[in-house]
């Protein structure tokens, strides 16, 4: 008896492997002045929706990921927290220039967190994304069981264009994106914003 959802993973994983060699080449090409250029204004849409009381959470840069820190640095800020390798991920203040330690899962996290926090809108690397507010991730979960806790945070995904593919393939758990960033465009899929 076939597994569809085991179909699925490997669709999925076929497809991470194919936009991350496609990422890593488009970021390794960027010349000097469109690097500099990319990811430093915040949407009108957005910017909108920042009161600077609340944080925004966004994520440590890794590898070829666009690196969104220095469009919101004005901001008070929160990344990614997890406190070992379970499925829980928080989010924990951050501010520029303060100490990150590899968490868990290898990623870069506040050394001291001070608490969880709740942010006013979350921005999110992804590995692929379609129009349709579909999200393709590293495939730990992560991020969709903490959307799936916090429907109300607006999601805003962040990679470059050439992340971008018709569709992607959903699973129930998979939960959508109210809007997409690229080094082009804001692309609202939601009506959240």
């Amino acid at each position: 008896m076939n597994d569809p959802s085991a179909g699925l993973a490997v669709q999925k994983q076929q497809l991470r492997e194919r936009l991350r060699f496609r990422r890593k080449h488009f970021a390794a090409n960027l010349d000097a002045m469109a690097r500099l250029a990319a990811f430093r204004i915040v949407p009108q849409p957005l910017a909108e929706r920042l009161t600077g009381r609340d944080p925004v959470a966004a994520y440590v840069a890794w590898g070829d990921e666009p690196d969104i820190v220095p469009m919101i640095a004005a901001y008070p800020l929160a990344l990614p927290h997890h406190g070992d390798r379970s499925d829980a991920m928080s989010f924990c203040r951050w501010t520029p220039g303060e100490a990150l330690a590899k968490g868990p899962w290898g990623t870069e996290q506040p050394c001291e967190p001070s608490g969880p926090v709740e942010p006013a809108l979350i921005f999110c690397p992804l590995v692929g994304f379609d129009r349709q507010g579909n999200r393709l991730g590293q495939g730990g979960g992560h991020y969709d069981r903490y959307f799936a806790d916090h429907p109300a945070i607006p999601r805003i995904g962040v990679g470059w264009s050439v992340q971008e593919v018709d569709a992607l393939p959903a699973e129930p758990a998979d939960m959508p994106l109210d809007a997409v960033l690229t080094e082009q465009e804001f692309i609202i899929c939601g009506e959240t914003l």
